[in-house]
C-alpha cells in the first residue's frame, strides 16, 4: 500500500518538508521514495504540490496522511471520501481551576 507523507529535510531549526510517496509497510524509514510530489515550508506555510501526479497517486489508492490532506486540499488536489481529514485539536482542560489567580477571593483591605 502507498502512502502520501511528509519527509523532514533542511537544517537545524530550520525544517522544511517534501511531500512524497512510498511503500506504507515495506520501507518507511529507509527512505526509499517512489516519487516527489512537492514541498511544504512551515515557516513561509509556503506549499508547492504537483498537482498531476497527486491525483494520479491518490487515484491509484495511496492513503495521504492527516497533514498531507490538508495541505493537498489547499493546492486544489480532488481528494476521494475516503481520505481522512485532520482532527480539531480542542483545547485541553484546565485541572483545578481552584487554584488559578482569578479564582481567588479578592483581598479585603
Amino acid at each position: 500500500m502507498l502512502a502520501i507523507r511528509l519527509q523532514r529535510v533542511g537544517h537545524t531549526g530550520h525544517a522544511m518538508y517534501r511531500i512524497i510517496v512510498q511503500e506504507a509497510q515495506k520501507q518507511p524509514t529507509s527512505g526509499r521514495v517512489i516519487a516527489f510530489v512537492g514541498t511544504y515550508d512551515p515557516h513561509t506555510k509556503e506549499c508547492k504540490v504537483q498537482v498531476e501526479p497527486a491525483q494520479k497517486f491518490l487515484d491509484a489508492g495511496a492513503q495521504p496522511s492527516p497533514r498531507v490532506v490538508k495541505l493537498l486540499k489547499a493546492a486544489g488536489v480532488k481528494l476521494p471520501k475516503w481520505a481522512e481529514k485532520a482532527p480539531i485539536v480542542k483545547a485541553k482542560a484546565i485541572r483545578h481551576t481552584e487554584k488559578l489567580r482569578k479564582n481567588q477571593p479578592k483581598d479585603k483591605e
